[in-house]
């Protein structure tokens, strides 16, 4: 069991070159993937640490970024904080909804001008076709004539 697991380390051993020369026979990423293994694999516990340590860097840079941290109902311990978001909230939320009612009457407005300007083409077409039909059968009685 000792020879077998000295034998699989990160190096040019025979059973590593032999598990590569197979691996790039079966399936080329697998004899890739041992090859990687034999140049870098003693650096393998270094590259975990390095990602490690990003990781967390990463995490404690970011902490409390996420949703729940922003919820409105969370308090934070300080009162006067407290009172002075939700007081923010609640200007922000009256700012929002009097945006939303503009918006609704801005679309009404823009209805009734599609529906003015609709019913003043629809007028002009039945204008110009009772005229057209006027002088088509003042055109037609005279030829009757």
């Amino acid at each position: 069991m000792m020879v077998n697991s000295y034998a699989l380390r990160p190096a040019w051993t025979p059973l590593t070159i032999g598990l590569m020369v197979l691996g790039f026979i079966v399936f080329w990423p697998v004899g890739l993937a041992i090859l990687a293994y034999i140049i870098w694999g003693d650096r393998i516990p270094e590259i975990r640490r390095h990602f490690e340590s990003r990781k967390s860097d990463w995490s404690r840079e970011f902490r409390g970024c996420g949703r729940s941290s922003r919820r409105s109902g969370t308090p934070t311990g300080n009162a006067a904080f407290d009172e002075y978001r939700s007081q923010e909230l609640k200007r922000l939320e009256e700012e929002r909804r009097k945006l939303e009612e503009e918006r609704r009457e801005f679309e009404t407005f823009m209805a009734n001008l599609r529906r003015a300007r609709d019913q003043e083409e629809f007028d002009r077409f039945m204008r110009d076709r009772e005229s057209g039909r006027k002088s088509n059968g003042d055109d037609a009685k005279t030829i009757d004539l």
